[in-house]
């Protein structure tokens, strides 16, 4: 087995969870010096980002106010972070 890396994801209520990639992995994806824990942050919100894209957009009726308010916040806070949005970045805008 190849060297691996532990990456341990602590949440406000308490919640943690660690999950081991291979090191060659994370050195694919990173940019520059980024290190794993930036790399798995960067990966899990570009996927809760997409989750509630494809609810919004690509979901069967229409969505409640709650998700659409939900999906504004998480788009929001995508920016913030990448300083691009997710349709500028994933080319997937509506």
């Amino acid at each position: 087995m190849t060297d691996t890396v532990s990456v341990t994801i602590a949440s406000s209520d308490d919640g943690e969870d660690e999950i081991e990639l291979p090191e060659d992995l994370i050195d694919m994806l990173a940019e520059d010096d980024e290190d794993a824990a930036t790399v798995i942050g960067d990966i899990a919100l570009f996927g809760c980002a997409q989750r509630i894209h494809g609810a919004i957009h690509h979901g069967q009726g229409e969505p409640s106010e709650a998700v659409k308010e939900v999906e504004a916040d998480t788009m929001e806070i995508f920016e913030e972070r990448f300083g691009a949005t997710f349709g500028e970045l994933t080319g997937h805008d509506h």
